[in-house]
């Protein structure tokens, strides 16, 4: 039974303005992972970067920094930094299978070469002072690439092995490949959390059934498109129009701040949302279809009203399509 529950980083989604939003408004989490960042060779944090990792603000709910690098002494410097913020934890990402990432061997193009992989892991856990997670897929294009880079995995104390059942070439096209969570489960000598198409209650459970050792889950997608889904998860109630527009609208609010007072940037983050949010409701083509082509935050604002004044609201998330 799933006794642990992470939100998955959304790079562009979950960033600091939704993540205490949504914290508020609904909670359900263990933990948030924040989305990447990604050492630069002068070791020097960015404004944005150092903003968006704020300790103080990202208080109550416990984070975890994700960084992206495949450089052992970038990555070590990562970790002191976060470190020093306050944090108890550090991420690594080998599971972005952007090309703009893994063309630098970056994130999943990292797991091409396990060698390296291992070397890498040698220099950080014979210095690294904070507790190490790792967010994997099982290969760049070949499932069973996942049993070398299992024994990779296995030779170092990994805080918790995070498991994208897909390869970096599949992206995140259906169907998740079950297996994958199958071998970790049964191989990794490290906790392992399972990740991957987990986004309703029916397909928690579903997986729970499938896999009873299983105790601890990352869900992204399904959180985006349904924000009351962790706190059905625990036996609480859907959200209904109600709360939804109240979350929405200091979700707007916040961007709105966020961004000095720019109200067409701030519409653009929620489109972002909306991308998801769409699949709570049904009969959505044409406002779905508008959400995504509006020009100012007037507009937006408009659309937004007919869906949740018009659209029939789902009690989950049609899963089927994000």
């Amino acid at each position: 039974m799933i006794r642990r529950l992470d939100f998955a980083p959304l790079d562009g989604i979950t960033r600091l303005v939704y993540r205490r939003v949504w914290q508020r408004r609904f909670g359900g989490t263990d933990r948030f992972f924040l989305p990447f960042f990604s050492p630069t060779p002068q070791h020097v944090m960015t404004e944005r970067d150092l903003r968006e990792m704020s300790f103080s603000q990202n208080a109550p709910l416990p984070c975890v920094p994700q960084i992206m690098t495949r450089n052992a002494e970038d990555f070590l410097w990562g970790c002191e930094v976060v470190r020093e913020m306050g944090y108890t934890e550090a991420n690594l990402n080998l599971g972005c299978p952007s090309g703009t990432v893994t063309a630098k061997g970056k994130g999943a193009g990292f797991l091409a070469d396990p060698d390296a992989l291992d070397r890498f892991f040698d220099t950080v856990f014979s210095r690294v002072t904070i507790p190490v997670s790792v967010k994997t897929r099982l290969g760049v294009s070949d499932a069973g690439e996942f049993a070398r880079l299992l024994e990779v995995f296995n030779r170092y104390p990994v805080a918790c092995l995070i498991v994208h059942a897909r390869v970096k070439t599949e992206k995140y096209r259906p169907p998740i490949r079950e297996e994958g969570w199958a071998e970790a489960l049964k191989d990794s000598r490290n906790p392992v959390c399972c990740n991957g198409d987990l986004r309703t209650v029916g397909e928690v459970r579903a997986f729970e059934e499938k896999f009873p050792t299983a105790e601890h889950v990352m869900i992204g997608r399904g959180l985006l498109a349904d924000p009351a889904l962790a706190r059905k998860l625990r036996g609480g109630a859907a959200a209904d129009r109600a709360e939804l527009s109240a979350f929405l609208d200091e979700l707007y609010d916040g961007y709105v701040e966020w961004y000095g007072g720019q109200t067409r940037t701030a519409a653009q983050r929620m489109r972002e949302v909306w991308f998801y949010l769409i699949h709570l409701f049904d009969e959505n083509e044409r406002l779905g279809k508008q959400m995504r082509r509006f020009r100012t935050g007037e507009e937006y604002r408009q659309i937004q009203s007919e869906i949740l004044a018009s659209l029939p609201l789902r009690r989950d998330a049609q899963g089927d399509l994000i």
